[in-house]
């Protein structure tokens, strides 16, 4: 199969020009994001302390998963597992409405909220729309804004969608504070498996009260209950706080979400002095998930927290969810289908990404002779760049025949126009990179159980 790349204008044909056309592209982007008045943190500030803080989980049993993108102390929800594994799993809304008012939210970065706020969405006609398709979801989620705003249709949703998908995990967020023992009952009849709770440091202590009551509630007939929230730096007293109290409660799990901005309401993050997260992405590229930028400092707490909540014995489980976790769901589900575009490029395990080593100019030669000596004969020449691609399993081969560090490469792709050709998203040395060409995340997710032992249907 022939493989089409898209180029960006102004490629050079070296080593120096390859890399330094994407370090022009990040640097472009981040002078753009700064332009709106953001502030971001020094570069790579705290990659030491996180670095340190992953060893020390792993040496407590955390599963490190996606690269470090995801950890999890304790088992997971099976629809946590699923987001980035090898399945189909969908979510829906019934509206963009909420009767909450939270600064961080995503929802008005997302496009056409204004419309989705005055009219409900068709999300009958998107249900069987999901039946029709060939490959049916392992997971179903209703989200929002507010679904309980709409109590009796979020009863109808899981009502069909158990209808439709009597296999999939089926699973409600919430804020909490408008169900009743009533509602509860009548969500679990229509086939609601688990419910997430939001939980706001700045609650006032009666709401956060009644939620807690209501999760109490919940306990008593929802099958797995959860907590989901980000995770504020400087909140750490708070949030040690709400851990102790969840465990008592009986709760299942908390997923600790790294903070995010999602590009409006900055002078609020900028008055609780946040800086973000520096760079702001691994990869440039336009994830849909609202466009947010990680802040600085929250990845640390959530993993701090998760080694506290050990120290204490507490028993709930807990997950890390960085944002990054989520732009790696989206570049799986984008690229995983395409895993065998061909012989030169693999498919990532560790970031999603599809994947081809480089060699530049004079060591094009010598990499393609010892690459032959150990029998590999796929690669594909560019000669207008001066490169030459091959298999990321030969880069020990390679490195062979080129000592010197830093004269190989590695090129991060994603599929487009279904898969008819390639998209070039970044060159990086190679020094001592690795392709992760195995699901080892797959595997290690396959060995553990899940919360209230669900069935991990896309394993079948």
């Amino acid at each position: 199969m022939a493989v089409g790349k898209e180029t960006e204008k102004g490629a050079g044909d070296s080593l120096r020009s390859a890399v330094a056309l994407y370090e022009s592209i990040e640097a472009e982007h981040m002078a753009a994001l700064e332009a709106t008045g953001i502030v971001f943190a020094p570069y790579d500030a705290k990659r030491t302390e996180r670095e340190g803080l992953l060893r020390q989980l792993s040496e407590r049993g955390a599963r490190i998963r996606n690269g470090g993108a995801s950890v999890a102390l304790g088992p997971m929800s099976v629809a946590c597992e699923a987001c980035t594994g090898s399945c189909v799993s969908r979510s829906f809304a019934l509206t963009n409405n909420c009767h909450r008012d939270c600064f961080f939210c995503f929802n008005p970065n997302q496009e056409d909220f204004a419309y989705w706020c005055e009219r409900p969405f068709p999300w009958r006609r998107q249900l069987d729309d999901l039946a029709a398709e060939p490959c049916l979801p392992a997971c179903i989620a209703l989200t929002g804004g507010e679904p309980l705003l709409m109590a009796d249709e979020a009863v109808a949703f899981f009502s069909r969608a158990s209808e439709l998908f009597p296999a999939a995990h089926l699973r409600l967020y919430t804020s909490g504070d408008l169900l009743s023992r009533d509602l509860i009952d009548r969500l679990v009849q229509a086939g609601l498996h688990e419910i997430r709770f939001s939980v706001k440091q700045d609650d006032k202590p009666e709401l956060l009260e009644k939620v807690l009551e209501r999760m109490a509630w919940a306990r008593e007939l929802v099958p797995t209950v959860m907590v989901e929230m980000p995770v504020i730096p400087g909140t750490d007293s708070f949030m040690k706080e709400l851990l102790v109290k969840l465990d008592a409660l009986g709760v299942d799990g908390i997923n600790l979400l790294e903070f995010a901005y999602a590009m409006w309401n900055w002078p609020v993050f900028d008055s609780l002095g946040l800086t973000l997260r520096n760079p702001p992405q691994q990869v440039v590229f336009d994830y849909t998930y609202a466009g947010a930028l990680a802040v600085q400092d929250s990845e640390e707490d959530c993993l701090r927290l998760m080694l506290w909540a050990h120290e204490q014995s507490l028993e709930l489980s807990l997950h890390y969810c960085s944002l990054e976790n989520k732009h790696r769901a989206q570049m799986r589900n984008t690229n995983e289908p395409f895993a065998d575009i061909h012989p030169c490029y693999a498919f990532d395990y560790d970031d999603f990404f599809l994947k081809t080593a480089l060699a530049f100019d004079s060591d094009r030669d010598p990499v393609r002779r010892a690459l032959e000596r150990e029998g590999c004969h796929q690669v594909l020449e560019d000669t207008e760049g001066g490169s030459l691609a091959f298999h990321p399993r030969w880069l020990p081969v390679a490195r062979r025949a080129v000592p010197e560090p830093g004269r190989l490469c590695v090129s991060f792709n994603v599929a487009v126009d279904e898969g008819r050709s390639l998209r070039e998203l970044k060159v990086v040395p190679a020094d001592e990179l690795s392709v992760q060409l195995v699901d080892g995340t797959g595997s290690s997710d396959a060995c553990e159980p899940c919360l209230q032992g669900f069935e991990k249907r896309w394993n079948l």
